[in-house]
């Protein structure tokens, strides 16, 4: 049973966003009723992961919460000798992870790793997924991490990351974020809600502009970089390398 995210539905002292054992318990109804099109996402980056697969190597879900991404790998993969790696910083959100990955059987293990992934060592992967992680990366460690992930790639291998992003300018910003509240809306959200979340986490996820995304990918060594998915101010890309 989905428990109702109802952390910001009394007016309080905000402080920073967490991913602690509070946002845990309701993440599932939080992340569907606040990303547009999410179920859409993380099957896709399951068929995304299964066609790009190689056999012997290892397939990384970095910033992994209750092992969306991971479950919907594992169910695509067919490839012979593959390892899942799922990372996370979270004790909260590792410990319900492995419980979910569990309660499901599958031929493809999996590692569900306690890690800072901006330390973690990226080997023999054949895909990557960063879904809706990087931007609660510090600015000035991004760059580092992704080129970590490409150098950890094998030819052939796959970047599938997902953002929320800026506009490019400040009308089109407030036009895309003016979306996504109506969207969160749509879903139940009162403004107390919206206000109060949006307080929480301005300080601790930093979204960049589409295009600075698609040139550091590029920068980086990237031969194709697309994006698959957009809809408001969220969006998700797959680069391969």
């Amino acid at each position: 049973m989905t428990i109702k995210d109802t952390i910001y539905a009394t007016s309080q002292a905000v402080s920073d966003f967490t991913f602690d054992a509070k946002v845990v318990e309701v993440f599932p109804d939080m992340i569907q009723r606040s990303v547009p099109g999410y179920a859409t996402i993380v099957s896709t980056m399951g068929k995304l992961a299964g066609q790009f697969a190689q056999n012997n190597s290892n397939l990384y879900d970095l910033g992994c919460s209750l092992g969306a991404v991971t479950l919907s790998m594992r169910r695509t993969i067919e490839k012979e000798n593959c390892t899942i790696i799922a990372v996370d910083n979270s004790t909260a959100m590792v410990e319900r992870c492995r419980l979910h990955l569990d309660g499901f059987r599958s031929q493809v293990p999996v590692e569900v790793r306690l890690a800072d992934i901006t330390e973690y060592s990226i080997e023999n992967a054949s895909v990557v997924a960063l879904n809706f992680t990087l931007q609660f990366i510090p600015l000035e460690q991004r760059h580092a991490l992704l080129s970590k992930i490409y150098q950890g790639l094998k030819p052939g291998g796959v970047l599938l990351l997902s953002e929320k992003f800026r506009g490019e300018n400040e009308q089109t910003d407030s036009l895309l974020i003016d979306l996504h509240h109506d969207f969160k809306r749509a879903n139940g959200y009162s403004e107390l809600e919206i206000s109060q979340k949006r307080t929480a986490i301005e300080n601790v996820m930093r979204p960049e502009p589409l295009s600075m995304h698609l040139h550091r990918l590029s920068d980086i060594g990237f031969s194709q970089t697309n994006v698959w998915y957009q809809c408001f101010n969220f969006c998700s890309m797959i680069a391969i390398k």
